[in-house]
């Protein structure tokens, strides 16, 4: 670890995200409890959105506006009340390690919760499995937790620069290049 983290204050957990290996990776070295983020349509998965379901997993449902403010206010409300959330900011696995322009909702959901975000950078699971192959192979994997980063100093509108910050923290962490 990069910085002892003692789970007892909420955050908001913004990883890069290579691999399926990423989340119980995460789960196992994660300081305290979280949540995870996650879309709707993972808790329809047999099994593993069973899983989730049971984890108290955070579902985001996107398939109208109405329904995905519905439920970004809920899980504001969830982290409000004490909760850690983890969150996959790019919004899918890299298909090469390096490090996508992050989706708004992490942002947001640190933004109105008013959580700080810990930047947190994940090496070595895209080599534990790809994002296109079923074969799994033995690797070292290292997760480093990057110093909060506190979000009261910024606004819905400086949203941009907060994930550029927040951005190269975690490339920086999990070692990997910045894709353009």
């Amino acid at each position: 670890f990069a910085t002892p983290l003692d789970g007892s204050r909420p955050v908001v957990y913004m990883a890069n995200h290579q691999s399926l290996f990423d989340i119980p990776v995460l789960f196992v070295t994660l300081p305290g409890q979280a949540r995870m983020l996650a879309k709707n349509s993972v808790f329809r998965i047999p099994i593993l959105g069973w899983a989730i379901r049971l984890g108290g997993f955070i579902s985001i449902d996107r398939s109208d506006r109405s329904r995905a403010k519905e439920s970004f206010d809920a899980a504001v409300d969830r982290l409000r009340s004490g909760a850690s959330a983890l969150v996959f900011p790019e919004g899918t696995r890299s298909l090469d390690g390096r490090l996508a322009a992050f989706q708004r909702g992490g942002l947001l959901l640190a933004l109105k919760s008013g959580l700080p975000i810990v930047p947190v950078g994940i090496e070595g699971t895209l080599e534990v499995q790809s994002k296109k192959s079923f074969a799994i192979r033995p690797r070292t994997i290292f997760v480093r937790y990057g110093e909060p980063i506190e979000v009261g100093g910024y606004r819905i509108r400086d949203r941009d620069r907060l994930a550029e910050r927040v951005r190269a923290a975690v490339a920086e962490l999990a070692r990997t290049e910045v894709a353009q």
